[in-house]
């Protein structure tokens, strides 16, 4: 596991594109964003994660999209690291494989970078409150049952 803290991303880095009438400008903040709705789109993804710093069961809302998110772009082409929190009963491989997917559409679309990684780190499962109280619940009554 890296050492760094997963943190915001910084809207410092700016990819620069020289074309004829100027250049573009693209922010990695703007990847950052584009990353944390695409993946939030996918069923099954409960939220994304600040990572163990911020917090495994801290769900972000819309206002910080950018948050489980790191960026790399590099000469036009981008990384992305997408910490997320997976909702109980879904295939963790099936919905990674789909974020993935979603995430490397909406950045080539959106910014023509080339996305040469989209690395899904699962960060934690969320359970539907009612069966996380009936879990607990029965792991108390096994508790008390064995003494």
């Amino acid at each position: 596991m890296e050492k760094d803290k997963i943190k915001d991303v910084e809207a410092e880095a700016v990819e620069t594109e020289e074309v004829d009438e100027g250049s573009i400008q693209i922010a990695d903040e703007v990847v950052g964003i584009i990353t944390g709705l695409a993946a939030t789109e996918i069923d099954g993804v409960a939220g994304m994660s600040g990572g163990l710093a911020g917090g495994i069961a801290d769900m972000l809302g819309r206002k910080s999209l950018s948050k489980g998110v790191k960026v790399q772009v590099e000469d036009q082409t981008a990384s992305v690291d997408v910490y997320v929190i997976i909702d109980y009963g879904n295939s963790i491989p099936d919905v990674a494989w789909k974020i993935q997917d979603n995430v490397k559409e909406a950045i080539e679309g959106m910014t023509g970078l080339d996305v040469k990684a989209v690395n899904v780190h699962v960060q934690g499962v969320n359970f539907p409150e009612n069966d996380q109280k009936q879990a607990e619940k029965k792991e108390l009554e096994e508790v008390e049952a064995d003494k």
